[in-house]
């Protein structure tokens, strides 16, 4: 299926230093140094484009704030590690529910009912370097997008992992 085919994703975000955002309506945040997830939906007409405009402000590209993941990837210490997704299937909120719980009430959720879509994996430090908890949840995000595709009536559905800082 191409891009065009759409369906929903998780960005895996390596955020290497401490950061304070703000979060549009949810206010200012601190988040540490860690593996997050973000989990989101690309339905419309673009199809998956939508990663890559996330893409473009993880580089420092594109600067306008939209959506609260915006906030996160246009902080200097924040990088899409990889990109987890589910070819012609909404399964957004099941893959969301199926990830670790998240630092920020409400993130990514405000069109649903979801506590968030925002998850977090480990905080780095010196037991737990950066490389093995991006690791750690890009595999839960694999399993979790398996699990939904599986769930859904979405026979042609697939699920594929692709690079994070494509140009």
């Amino acid at each position: 299926m191409s891009d065009a085919a759409g369906g929903s994703y998780t960005l895996v975000v390596d955020l290497a230093s401490d950061a304070a955002l703000t979060a549009g309506a949810l206010g200012d945040r601190r988040l540490p140094a860690g593996a997050y997830a973000y989990t989101g939906s690309a339905l419309g007409s673009g199809g998956f484009s939508r990663v890559d405009r996330h893409r473009r402000t993880a580089r420092g590209d594109h600067d306008v704030r939209h959506w609260h993941v915006d906030y996160l990837l246009g902080h200097p210490a924040a990088r899409i590690d990889r990109v987890v997704r589910s070819v012609g299937v909404d399964v957004e909120c099941r893959v969301a529910e199926r990830l670790p719980a998240g630092p920020v009430d409400g993130f990514g959720a405000s069109d649903c009912d979801c506590p968030s879509h925002l998850a977090a994996g480990s905080q780095y430090g010196s037991d737990d370097p950066a490389r093995a908890a991006l690791d750690a949840l890009a595999e839960r995000a694999l399993a979790a997008h398996e699990a939904a595709v599986r769930a859904s009536d979405e026979p042609d559905a697939t699920v594929e992992v692709v690079a994070g800082s494509a140009e």
